[in-house]
């Protein structure tokens, strides 16, 4: 049973002898390896459901992890929002096998827009350090690569309606980095250039609205409406998923709209969450 294997390993009182205070805790194998890291505002009543975890399928994770363990190390911490941020902090540091979500902030997507003279360069890109030197303005990092690929992808189906795909040939020397994705626009304008940035920045999903507008000048735009339109609607998703929540957080803590590094996204929206 659960219950006994939890009491057999880390002891019967354990539970019972812990405050029902904010903490985070780290299951170790035996060779002290951290397995995986919660948090909990009530610290007693979290290990609690491990000990007494059922063979429900929704229980699983919890079995395996005190299957797997050795030891649980508890860490008492002022307030739900500080327990946040030590979990936050010691995922990112320790990536534990069990842990997911913040492991891997090294591959939160980032789009950059580079502009001279009504040209544009947009990249897609988990590493902006490779593209160091070349002028990039970045916006992010977002948290889905899913969602920000499909919405570069609309971005950059839209920009070259509006002017024309500049052959690879005629860009700019650029590194060729491992999962990212760089596609230069000319004649776009620098009115429409302004339009993409301010959506980007969360500003304004109204940004869209001008683009959708030049569109309409458009034979081909016109003659495919219903991909244009398509195109419009995913970027709008990606705009209240994404762009505002990053924006709002923020906001909520007085901060500048700019960029925010990988490894600074989750704590800014912990810290927002709870100020």
């Amino acid at each position: 049973m659960a219950e006994r294997k939890f009491d057999q390993k880390f002891g019967k009182d354990l539970v019972a002898g812990l405050p029902t205070s904010p903490g985070v805790y780290l299951f170790r194998d035996e060779e002290h390896q951290v397995l995986y890291v919660g948090k909990a505002k009530d610290i007693r009543r979290r290990l609690a459901s491990y000990r007494n975890a059922t063979r429900r399928k929704a229980h699983r994770k919890m079995r395996t992890i005190v299957r797997e363990a050795s030891t649980v190390e508890v860490r008492l911490q002022e307030s739900e929002r500080t327990a946040l941020l030590a979990e936050n902090e010691l995922i990112r540091e320790l990536r534990p096998p069990y842990n997911v979500d913040g492991a891997y902030s090294f591959l939160y997507p980032s789009i950059g827009v580079w502009q001279r003279d009504g040209q544009a360069l947009f990249c897609f890109t988990t590493s902006i350090e490779a593209w160091e030197g070349i002028g990039f303005h970045w916006y992010g990092s977002f948290r889905s690569r899913l969602r920000t690929k499909d919405a570069f992808d609309a971005l950059i189906d839209l920009s070259t309606r509006l002017g024309h795909l500049e052959p690879r040939t005629r860009l700019p020397e650029l590194p060729r980095v491992r999962g990212s994705r760089v596609v230069g626009v000319r004649r776009l304008g620098s009115a429409r250039i302004s339009s993409v940035r301010r959506f980007l920045a969360g500003d304004s999903m109204d940004a869209l609205g001008g683009l959708a507008v030049d569109l309409l000048e458009k034979p081909r735009a016109r003659r495919d409406a219903a991909d244009v339109q398509e195109a419009l609607d995913r970027l709008a998703a990606f705009y209240q998923s994404d762009i505002e929540k990053l924006r709002i957080a923020q906001d909520r803590l007085g901060r500048k709209p700019d960029y925010v590094p990988q490894q600074e996204r989750d704590a800014l929206f912990i810290t927002s969450r709870h100020s």
